[in-house]
């Protein structure tokens, strides 16, 4: 890649410097024209095209490989071992390769099967024996392994049936004998059919949304939404299903690539090619790789089954998944050729295949020609880009065409990738997150003091979602079931007034500075909410120290603040107009002097409290912060095991003290540091100081972020678990408060994407 740039002329490298988005089509003819001469352009489109030369196909030799060191660790009782070879010989195994008499990939799904069953997940059993039996349904070992896994679940009819069919299938002696004593057994029990692998939710049975809303025009932030009507707190605005996604390369191997939950421990593999991972068959086959469409092998039964056998044997050979799901959405399939330039190239650059080649396919099937202009309007941004940003992804469109090209030939028009490409990188998609480890209730499963638990998995376009404007102080929340995009209020919203979720930055996770720089280098705009436009208790003690006189709450500032506050009041001329402009009344308690009516104005100056006018130095203070905080941070360092030295936690809080006489009591670090103390202190046993210190971090927080912010939620959960540890009434009240904040965030999904609030909901 970067000899590739390195090689352009530097009359070319000025043209697409000074390019624009009605001149994306010439420079980039341009520049594929300078590489069509370019003899390392050629080489590295073989390098990520050619199924040859990649490293992402399917490989039997190296199958079996892993398949021959599973057995060994399985027959050495090694099951975690067992299991991890089975699945890496799973991922790579081709699906027409027979191993011996059977098929090599049913094989190491009922292998796999064992070892799951071994170590406890039999569920996750049974799903493997279901997946090898689709392949080959007189799989007899894969019905013996099935019966077992169901009689686990005390699911006896199910199991009684496997053994029936298993019986009917084996072909050895001693094996008929095996199972015909499993019968026996079987036979005395009886239960309902499980359901255990249904979809555990279906989002197409969700409530319906309960406003209508409208795309307006503004003059300082183009496109926005909002409602015709008021819009009450918690009230579903918005559903949608993305135009085109893509995972993050940190996450191919801990989530699905279609749904992007969790992959559990029998996680499928795409049929053709070794790149993806997914949670289940359906999602498998949705994606939409090669092989994903073809019918399996079928094999021919005794025909004495009787008929309700008969049934049973398709609705478990046969996946659940209809003709109209699968046309839904084949992202992979264009990717899935045994190539690896799906999983070489950046993650938006992959994704911006997928809007391009999504909006191909929807041309195609209406019969008109391809016109890229059609899509969505993906450029707004482009000029604001830097010089090295637009190169790059010139760059990135050529090579992005090329690999297409292999798959589409004289179906691409050149013109539709650059253009899409070029505008794509304008603009950020919306970005997918999950919320990691949700289901555990457990004082010790906790991030830090006021941060999400929340992993970045997946990014996607959504169409109708990026009409939402941002703010720092959104009135709107977004979160995703699978794949589908949910926006709910969070307050309720007046008729006409703009609906606005936050793109990242908030307040109180970063102050107004910080939010700026991140907005501007992620979406090339500076941010003219309402509370960047206003002064707010959170921007001014977020960082701030405290004032060197004891009795004084006064915030003092670094200049860094103080030039995005002054900002703020730039355009008032006098002081008493403040008056009605601060955003939070609790600033007058820590920016007396700020509030207060003054011929001179207040002392907005960096170092001075902005109560008394009292003068720290920063610099001098900053020494023994850094001092203090290498102590505190050796306490972060031992929490990762189960047990905490007594001596590193005196240590911790002795420190703790010293930096709580320089910075401001709302600082946030002080509540991280509250925070860290709180879990090491529950790992120590003393439950009582550790409350003490929950509750200290929770209260910076909620003049932070304010009291039912859903940061404020997810700290309620480790105060509630230390409570109810120790049998206090007022767990009660807690649960109750941060079930209302969930519900607030996320309605009746709440429960589903954190099964943990059923049980809160019993305290």
């Amino acid at each position: 890649m970067e000899k590739l740039k390195f090689a352009i002329p530097e009359t070319l490298r000025h043209k697409i410097a000074e390019s624009a988005p009605n001149s994306l089509h010439s420079t980039c003819s341009s520049l594929l024209d300078f590489y069509q001469n370019l003899p390392l352009f050629h080489q590295l489109v073989r390098d990520l095209t050619d199924p040859e030369m990649a490293l992402c196909g399917k490989n039997k030799e190296a199958a079996l490989e892993a398949k021959a060191n599973g057995n060994v660790c399985f027959s050495n009782g090694d099951f975690s071992n067992a299991l991890r070879f089975y699945s890496q010989a799973l991922h790579i195994a081709p699906t027409d390769v027979d191993d011996g008499e059977k098929n090599l990939v049913a094989t190491l799904y009922v292998n796999r099967a064992s070892s799951l069953h071994k170590l406890g997940f039999s569920l996750e059993s049974l799903r493997d024996c279901s997946r090898a039996l689709e392949i080959s349904p007189a799989y007899a070992k894969a019905w013996y392994r099935r019966a077992k896994a169901n009689a686990s679940l005390g699911n006896h009819e199910d199991a009684i049936n496997d053994l029936k069919i298993s019986l009917k299938t084996e072909t050895s002696l001693s094996g008929k004998r095996q199972i015909q004593g499993e019968l026996k057994i079987m036979l005395g029990h009886s239960g309902q059919r499980s359901s255990l692998l249904e979809e555990p939710y279906d989002i197409t049975q969700d409530e319906p949304l309960q406003v209508e809303l409208q795309c307006i025009f503004t003059p300082t932030k183009g496109r926005g939404m909002t409602s015709y009507t008021d819009v009450p707190q918690a009230s579903l605005i918005h559903k949608e299903d993305p135009y085109a996604a893509i995972i993050l390369k940190h996450c191919r191997e801990t989530h699905c690539h279609h749904c992007f939950n969790e992959l559990p421990a029998d996680a499928v593999s795409c049929m053709s090619c070794s790149i993806p991972f997914y949670c289940s068959t359906k999602c498998q086959m949705l994606a939409g790789g090669c092989g994903s469409s073809e019918h399996k092998k079928q094999y021919e039964f005794q025909r004495n089954l009787i008929d309700d056998l008969e049934d049973y044997v398709r609705n478990v050979t046969s996946p659940s998944i209809t003709s109209s799901e699968l046309d839904h959405a084949a992202e992979h399939e264009h990717e899935c050729q045994g190539v690896h330039w799906p999983a070489v190239l950046p993650s938006d650059v992959v994704l911006a295949g997928r809007v391009l080649v999504k909006h191909i396919q929807q041309q195609s099937y209406d019969g008109a020609h391809p016109n890229i202009y059609a899509i969505m309007d993906l450029c707004q941004n482009y000029a604001q880009l830097s010089n090295e940003s637009k190169l790059e992804l010139h760059v990135y469109a050529i090579i992005l065409f090329c690999c297409l090209q292999k798959f589409y030939a004289s179906k691409l028009p050149f013109n539709s990738v650059i253009i899409s490409e070029g505008q794509f990188h304008g603009n950020c998609p919306h970005e997918i997150f999950r919320c990691q480890s949700a289901s555990r209730l457990s004082r010790n499963n906790v991030c830090g003091a006021g941060i999400h638990c929340n992993v970045r998995v997946a990014q996607a376009v959504y169409p109708g979602g990026s009409f939402f404007n941002h703010s720092c102080q959104p009135n709107v929340h977004a979160y995703f079931l699978s794949r589908t995009l949910f926006i709910q209020t969070t307050e309720h919203v007046t008729a006409e007034s703009q609906l606005e979720l936050s793109y990242g930055p908030q307040v109180g996770q970063l102050n107004c500075f910080e939010r700026h720089q991140v907005l501007e280098d992620r979406y090339s705009f500076i941010c003219q909410c309402r509370s960047c436009a206003r002064v707010n208790l959170s921007d001014l003690v977020i960082n701030a120290y405290r004032c060197v006189e004891p009795t004084c709450l006064g915030v003092v500032l670094d200049s860094s603040v103080t030039k995005y506050e002054k900002e703020k009041l730039g355009h008032l001329k006098v002081p008493n107009s403040l008056q009605g402009y601060m955003q939070d009344e609790d600033i007058s308690s820590v920016a007396f002097q700020f509030c207060k009516e003054n011929d001179n104005g207040c002392c907005l100056e960096a170092g001075h409290c902005l109560s008394c006018g009292s003068y720290r130095d920063i610099q001098a203070s900053q020494k023994t912060i850094s001092e203090a905080e290498t102590y505190i941070g050796r306490l972060q360092d031992t929490m990762t095991g189960n047990e905490v030295p007594i001596k590193t936690i005196t240590d911790a809080i002795k420190y703790f003290d010293v930096l709580k006489t320089f910075l401001h009591p709302f600082n946030k670090k002080v509540a991280e540091v509250e925070d860290n103390i709180a879990q090491a202190l529950c790992l120590a046993g003393d439950l009582q100081a550790a409350l003490d210190h929950c509750q200290a971090s929770i209260e910076i927080l909620e003049k932070l972020y304010g009291k039912d912010h859903i940061v404020i939620a997810n700290e309620l959960i480790k105060l509630v678990s230390i409570q109810l540890s120790m049998g206090h009434e007022s767990a009660a009240d807690n649960a109750n408060r941060l079930v209302k904040i969930f519900s607030r965030y996320y309605g009746s999904h709440a429960d589903i994407i954190f099964p943990h609030l059923t049980y809160l909901k019993k305290v």
